[in-house]
């Protein structure tokens, strides 16, 4: 019973390998503090995860699970990076729902009902979710303090007329994506 009173944290991460390393010391600091931890990935990260690690590799502690969810891009190479601007436009189109089924799975499992979503700073459609379910949504910015520096810039270098960069427009899509949110 005392199980159940735990917080349960969904902690999400922008499927990219500089988000999910933070979003997981964050994972781990909420689980340090009593938290029930659901982290979740894509399909694509968590089943690199299994294959560097091994299958057993997320098995161990009963209230630190792992999960995983589709991100809507078709399959590709096992050992690169997924495109980055294919999942800034794939990603708010097709894991919310899947989010919100996974949500409503764990709700009605053994484990403690979700109290709360950790997503990523970029990825406020997840913000969604929780109202969804009338739980707090946190957004958890997972950059270094330098790269926050060089985001707190994007407007200024945009009205400047710096960027975008002639024929860079991921770069410009990127920081657009920032200040829609």
């Amino acid at each position: 019973m005392a199980e159940m009173r735990k917080p349960h944290a969904i902690c999400i991460p922008f499927p990219a390998q500089g988000h999910i390393n933070p979003m997981m010391n964050l994972a781990k600091l909420l689980h340090f503090k009593g938290f029930y931890i659901s982290f979740v990935n894509n399909h694509y990260n968590h089943n690199r995860l299994l294959r560097s690690r091994g299958p057993s590799s997320l098995d161990g502690l009963p209230d630190f699970r792992f999960y995983s969810i589709p991100d809507g891009l078709p399959p590709s190479d096992a050992e690169s990076t997924q495109s980055i601007p294919a999942l800034c436009q794939s990603l708010p189109n097709c894991s919310l729902e899947p989010l919100c089924d996974l949500i409503a799975k764990l709700n009605g499992a053994e484990e403690p009902p979700v109290s709360c979503i950790v997503s990523d700073g970029c990825m406020s459609f997840m913000l969604k979710a929780a109202e969804k379910f009338g739980l707090p949504g946190i957004l958890f910015w997972t950059t270094s303090a330098c790269g926050l520096l060089a985001y707190t810039h994007c407007r200024d270098l945009i009205q400047m007329g710096y960027i975008p960069l002639k024929g860079d427009i991921t770069y410009y899509c990127f920081c657009s994506q920032i200040y829609l949110y």
